[in-house]
Parts: C-alpha cells; structure tokens; sequence
C-alpha cells in the first residue's frame, strides 16, 4: 500500500525541477523588460506591420530570447512596449520559437475549455479563462511569407491569449469579475510592497 501510495504521488507531482541560481538570474534580467500591469501600453491596440526587414527579425529574436529567458510559452510585442502586430510563443520546451506577424483568427471552433492562466505582464496572478479548443490562424512569418496554422488545445490558447494582448485585452478581461477583483487587489498589493 504504501509502495503504491509512493506511485501515485510520483504521477501527480509535475512541478519543474527549481531553478539554478543562473536560471534565476536570467529570468529576472528577462523579467525586468516585460511591461507589467499599469503600463498603458498594455492596454494599446497594435498596428500592422508592413515594413519586414531586418530591424523587425532582430524584434523577433530579441522577443524570443525574453520569452525563453523568462521561462514563458508566448510573448507579444506591447508586452516588452513595441506596438506591432507581433507575437511569439513555443509550447515545448524543446521546439523553435514561433513568430506570428499580422495574426488574424480565421476560425474559432465553438467547442470550449476553461484552463488556468498567468501572464509574465501580471505577476503572481492566475485566473481560470475560457477559451475555444482549436483555431485556424493566418498570419505572416517575419520574412512577410504567409503562413497557417491549424491549432488545439494549449497551443490554440497560447496563440489566443497573446493575440488578446495585441488588441489591449489583458486576461483579467476574460475571467469572472471575483476572480479579476481579487487579481488586481493582489497585483496593487506585491506593486505597493516592491
């Protein structure tokens, strides 16, 4: 029995490994430059883009390096201040960085799932959000060349939560209004106490 017992705690538990002392000196360095809650520019709505040289490819890797520094699966650009229809995400930890330009949802499936969601823009903060299960997506990559994705389940609501953020759409707006209220008294609080 208790042999079993040692089983099933070892299935449940799926926290990461903690972070060496580098790890955490990286993620705070990458933190520092991810616009938190308050900052106008999150609440900002961004442009398309039209011009794909290599300044935007350098927004590009500098926007990846930060979402993989922070330990995070998807960054847009209001979130480090640059208002361009710019997005990057990875759902593996072992995949390339994807990059999303000029992202519209061409489809929505009707089929819905709440999941538990944070923000590197909202520390600490993690609300249930109801979000469909599968989307088709049609965007550009940063070389202009159009692209398509075809997602579900966590990759739909990575894609879907950092679009949200190039429409000035925070996850607070997405979840039952006790939630956002004690979210933001918890926010103001860890702002008031830094």
């Amino acid at each position: 029995m208790a042999e079993e017992l040692l089983e099933n705690e070892a299935e449940v538990d799926h926290r990461p490994p903690p972070l060496t002392d580098e790890e955490r000196a990286r993620r705070d360095a990458a933190l520092a430059h991810i616009r938190k809650f308050g900052d106008p520019v999150l609440r900002a709505k961004a442009r398309p883009v039209e011009v794909f040289d290599d300044a935007l490819r350098a927004e590009v890797a500098r926007m990846g390096r930060l979402m993989i520094d922070s330990i995070g699966i998807g960054l847009a650009a209001t979130q480090v201040g640059t208002l361009n229809r710019v997005l990057v995400y990875r759902v593996q930890q072992e995949s390339p960085v994807n990059a999303l330009v000029n992202p519209v949802i061409e489809w929505k499936a009707s089929e819905q799932d709440t999941m538990e969601e944070g923000c590197l823009s909202l520390p600490g903060v993690v609300v249930d959000v109801e979000r469909p299960l599968h989307d088709r997506v049609r965007a550009q990559d940063e070389y202009g060349e159009p692209i398509e994705i075809e997602a579900s389940g966590l990759e739909a609501r990575v894609i879907q939560h950092e679009m949200d953020h190039l429409d000035g759409v925070l996850i607070l707006d997405r979840t039952s209004r006790d939630q956002r209220k004690e979210a933001v008294r918890g926010l103001r609080e860890r702002l008031d106490a830094a």
